[in-house]
Parts: structure tokens; C-alpha cells; sequence
């Protein structure tokens, strides 16, 4: 099936919730791959890195999954902040349903969120960047009319340039100068794509 990739090369850093290299780390490169509804695999970081293998990418990366068809993907930039939207939102709701929760991987469907930025940033950003990522797209499905806060396993990658041994940018919130590009940008694509959906 069809899949997108970032090819970011050498001096990036990423953070973010991939099922393949999660947290925060230098990565080359970030895969979001359309797998079927009903996805059977157990492995789906083995998966990735197999699809990984088969694109030629070198080195470690973040790989992402979605049930969602991502050639239909909608792309959003702000101030050279750019960020990328699949989702699918058939199986959604609200962030604090009642309820257990579950052990173990959803099925995939999702809404994925890949940002890049061109300036590096501070740890304690890169966090803050993946929490105006999420909380420009919670108001992007609520301005779109839905009643949710996203699908089960939405997932966000934000990539930025190492810092090279330097702070970084400090701030990555929405009313900081970076943050604030990344909400609008992500807040657009996503309504874009909420908006097709509804």
C-alpha cells in the first residue's frame, strides 16, 4: 500500500509517539505507512522497518502506521514551519471517555501529524511542540463541527534540526514564536482534512 516519507538526512532530531522510534532521538528520515482496515500484524515496528528497508532508508527513524489513505494527505505551512495531516476518523472520541482502556496496539486508522521546523530546538520544546501539534488538532475536529478529540491511536512526529550542542530554541507552546507557527499550520491541515471527512 501506499506510504509517505520525510527524507531528513543527517543533523535531525525527532519526537515523537511512532510505533518505530518513538521518544526523542536523531533520525534521517520518518515513514507513515497506509496499512488495511483490520491491520492482523503483531509486529507493526518490524513492519515498518521492513517498508523502511524495502524505501532504502538509512539509519534510525520514526515510522508511523495509519488505516487512512494517505495519498489524500493534506499539507499546511506557516512561516517555514510545515506540517503534514493523514487521518481517518470513522472510529473517534474523546480523549477522557470512561472506561478501562486497553493493553497492547489499536487497530490503526488515526490521525498522524508530521511537523517540521527549521530551527533547532530544546528538549523541553520538542515536548511542547508535540502538545500544540495535539492541541491545534483537537480545535481543528472541534471548528470542523466534530464532537472528538481525535481516534485512539493518533500518533505526532516533530523533526527539527539538531542543535549542535547549543540550547536550542526554548519554547515551542502556541503563543511562543515557533509554537505559534506549528499551531496554525497543523490547525489548517488538519481542518482541511476533517473537513473532507465530514
Amino acid at each position: 500500500m501506499h506510504h509517505l516519507v520525510w527524507r531528513l538526512g543527517p543533523g535531525w532530531r525527532v519526537c515523537s509517539s511512532a510505533v518505530l522510534g518513538g521518544g526523542i532521538g536523531t533520525r534521517a528520515w520518518i515513514l507513515n505507512a497506509q496499512v488495511p482496515g483490520g491491520y492482523p500484524r503483531l509486529d507493526p515496528d518490524r513492519h515498518l522497518a521492513e517498508i523502511a528497508s524495502a524505501e532504502a532508508l538509512d539509519g534510525p527513524g520514526a515510522g508511523l502506521m495509519t488505516a487512512a489513505d494517505v495519498t489524500a494527505c493534506t499539507v499546511a505551512d506557516d512561516g517555514g514551519v510545515s506540517a503534514t495531516v493523514t487521518s481517518g476518523l470513522g472510529v473517534r472520541g474523546w480523549a477522557a471517555a470512561p472506561g478501562q482502556g486497553a493493553d497492547g496496539a489499536l487497530p490503526p486508522g488515526t490521525v498522524n501529524i508530521v511537523v517540521t521546523l527549521p530551527v533547532a530546538l530544546s528538549d523541553a520544546a520538542l515536548v511542547n511542540a508535540v502538545a500544540t501539534a495535539t492541541e491545534a488538532k483537537v480545535q481543528a475536529l472541534v471548528d470542523a463541527g466534530l464532537d472528538c478529540s481525535g481516534t485512539p491511536t493518533d500518533a505526532v512526529c516533530v523533526a527539527a534540526p539538531d542543535p549542535g550542542g547549543q540550547r536550542g530554541e526554548p519554547f515551542a507552546g502556541p503563543r511562543s514564536r515557533w509554537g505559534a507557527r506549528l499551531a496554525r499550520a497543523v490547525h489548517r491541515a488538519a481542518l482541511e482534512s476533517a473537513l473532507r471527512q465530514s
